[in-house]
């Protein structure tokens, strides 16, 4: 519960902190509530990803992800293997998703140049449903406060001044990706999953998830496969890889993946999730955070 962080006084800060360092030594994921999130802004952006998703895949073709390189626009249903990052391959995940980067980036060659330029590129926004740029742009704006804030508590646990991180999140290449997991109506193929074993490979990753058939697992360091419920009203929070190395694995990026429900659910299983990937600065430097 981060209202005792948002209330003030150290005494508060520094006992979110410690919940929260400790979630993240034991399995990296845990769940936030009293975030200070309008929860009608949730509603809307989760409603109108539903309406962007169920429109003709031809015409959500047209922002179809054109690079590799720069995760922006659409990727249809069963195009990607997040397994594949871990090495292991199976066949492709039954889900499809819309990306978009940092939105308002200014024209500096920062942004433009070289390798940094993929991860500053242009976000491409489909037609309809009207309102959709409007509504996506304002949780983005949201989660990347809501970012800022989680990255403060992690500096108070790790004894560093509160704005220890701020300097290095300025400029952030963050990456909100809508994603759906449709009603599946034949049997998956063996090892077909909605979202393979993966870990992530950001800072920290803000997940607004449904309660629906069929959902998100957490490996815990026995190697059993975990839950996570989805909360109404809150959000789910895990670390990522670069998070992990800046902390000299004191913090755990832990593999997770998205199950199929069970065969007598999944003709009414549908899930939107809306993930917010936090980045650090392009040029920001990751090493092993003093106190750690």
């Amino acid at each position: 519960d981060l209202t005792p962080y948002f209330e003030g006084g150290q005494n508060n800060k520094r006992k979110v902190a410690a919940d929260m360092n400790r979630a993240c030594e034991d399995i990296g994921f845990f769940i936030i509530t009293g975030h200070g999130v309008d929860p009608e802004l949730c509603r809307k952006a989760n409603n109108v990803s539903r309406e962007f998703f169920d429109l003709p895949v031809e015409e959500k073709l047209v922002i179809g992800q054109a690079s590799d390189e720069a995760n922006r626009g659409y990727e249809a249903l069963g195009t990607e293997v997040l397994s594949a990052t871990i090495g292991k391959m199976t066949p492709p995940d039954l889900k499809e998703s819309f990306s978009l980067g940092p939105i308002n980036v200014p024209d500096d060659p920062y942004y433009h140049s070289g390798a940094a330029a993929p991860h500053y590129a242009r976000n491409m926004w489909p037609e309809r449903p009207a309102g959709f740029r409007k509504i996506i742009e304002d949780y983005v704006k949201v989660m990347e406060k809501l970012a800022r804030d989680l990255h403060q508590l992690a500096a108070i646990a790790f004894n560093l001044p509160e704005d220890f991180f701020e300097p290095k999140l300025d400029k952030p290449f963050y990456i909100l990706r809508a994603l759906n997991y449709p009603n599946q109506l034949e049997n998956p193929d063996t090892e077909q999953l909605r979202a393979g074993e993966h870990s992530d490979y950001d800072n920290l990753t803000i997940c607004m998830i449904e309660d629906r058939p069929g959902g998100l697992q957490a490996r815990n360091i026995e190697g059993i496969w975990i839950d996570v419920p989805g909360v109404r009203d809150a959000f789910v929070v895990n670390i990522g890889d670069l998070m992990m190395r800046w902390t000299n694995d004191r913090w755990k990026s832990t593999r997770h993946r998205v199950v199929n429900p069970p065969r007598d659910l999944a003709f009414d299983s549908r899930r939107i999730s809306m993930c917010f990937f936090a980045e650090p600065n392009y040029d920001a430097v990751i090493e092993c955070l003093p106190t750690c």
